[in-house]
């Protein structure tokens, strides 16, 4: 087994995914999807295991997503790209079996929670942020779109809170994930800590376990200190992203003019005009969509963009080269027609490196 995950069951019925690549932020790679999902499929039908932890190792958070770097070699051979498309499809296949589950599920979106991360764990029963959460879908900043069935569940977010959250690719606080249905329980990060070690000594074999957990994790939790800034934005939010077309929204947003429109307006038209319109489209169409389809969409979408040159300039620019100035194929978001668009989600396309 891989040390880049570590799983373990303790006597008690307590079992720990902890997620332990911590200088590379515990992306993931195909190796520890892989682990991950052989445990999950193991412990589904194991009388030992009564509840799962999902952690990540080090001080700085859960996950910061997919292993975008080791993504990035798939322009290089055809052998690479099948290990890229190899990754989302088992990345994909663990997400749904973590909503599949059986058993509670505790996840520690303790610091950042990002992209593949928030995958991982939404489908979690017992979601727990704290003063130190950094949670996002950050696929718009490299010429992606938000993938790991976020069509399913940024819809629903409030209102069109999820569309704003995927388009602008905004960081947001414990409080804000609370509000958006992105997280179930608010806890200061000590008391989070505290609960692990209860939870792991707590003998879960002759326990209602689901009835223990929760009168347990209530020792521990509180109310977030300030209410969601999210939440004051929400009917501007609404106003704008209402439209399922972008120049529709770029428009709502420039004639507005407030400081919230001026600068929402800037930061869509940072990123990939590509990546926006497939996003928009992936959101629109995801809101009538189960969360099976959702998945399968998201794989035809990702298999892709692996074929987009968009997609690698936006990952050279901002993790490779870091110069932050993609040069990409579709400068303006006129340059990219309907047709170019709804091509996309029909068929896989061939190779367009």
């Amino acid at each position: 087994m891989s040390d880049d995950v570590l799983c373990s069951v303790n006597q008690h019925g307590t079992a720990t995914i902890a997620l332990n690549r911590p200088k590379a932020l515990n992306s993931l790679t195909y190796d520890m999807v892989r682990v991950i999902g052989d445990k999950l499929l193991e412990w589904k039908t194991d009388d030992n295991v009564a509840v799962v932890v999902i952690k990540g190792a080090g001080s700085k958070g859960l996950c910061a997503g997919g292993d975008i770097k080791t993504l990035y070699e798939a322009r290089s051979s055809k052998q690479a790209l099948h290990d890229a498309e190899r990754f989302f499809e088992k990345e994909y296949e663990v997400d749904m079996a973590v909503y599949r589950f059986p058993k509670p599920i505790i996840a520690c979106l303790d610091g950042i929670v990002m992209g593949g991360g928030v995958g991982l764990t939404y489908g979690a029963s017992h979601r727990i942020v704290t003063e130190r959460t950094k949670w996002a879908m950050p696929e718009m900043n490299i010429g992606f779109f938000p993938d790991v069935g976020a069509a399913y569940f940024l819809n629903k977010a409030p209102g069109y809170a999820g569309r704003y959250l995927a388009l602008t690719a905004s960081v947001i606080d414990g409080a804000d994930v609370l509000y958006m249905n992105g997280a179930d329980v608010y806890m200061e990060s000590r008391a989070l800590e505290q609960l692990m070690k209860k939870l792991e000594h707590t003998n879960w074999n002759h326990e209602k376990v689901k009835e223990k957990l929760n009168q347990i994790i209530k020792e521990f939790q509180t109310e977030p200190p300030q209410e969601s800034k999210l939440s004051s934005y929400q009917k501007e939010i609404d106003y704008h992203f209402r439209f399922d077309l972008l120049e529709e929204i770029l428009q709502s947003l420039e004639s507005a003019g407030s400081d919230f429109s001026v600068n929402v307006k800037k930061l869509l038209l940072s990123k990939s005009p590509f990546s926006l319109k497939i996003a928009l489209k992936q959101l629109a169409d995801g809101k009538q969509k189960t969360i099976e389809e959702c998945f399968a969409k998201d794989l035809l979408l990702a298999k892709n963009f692996l074929r987009h040159r968009d997609f690698y300039e936006g990952v050279r620019s901002v993790l490779i080269d870091r110069d932050q100035s993609p040069n990409y194929e579709y400068r303006h978001v006129s340059d990219v027609s309907n047709d170019a668009v709804n091509q996309f989600f029909q068929h896989s396309i061939g190779a367009d490196l």
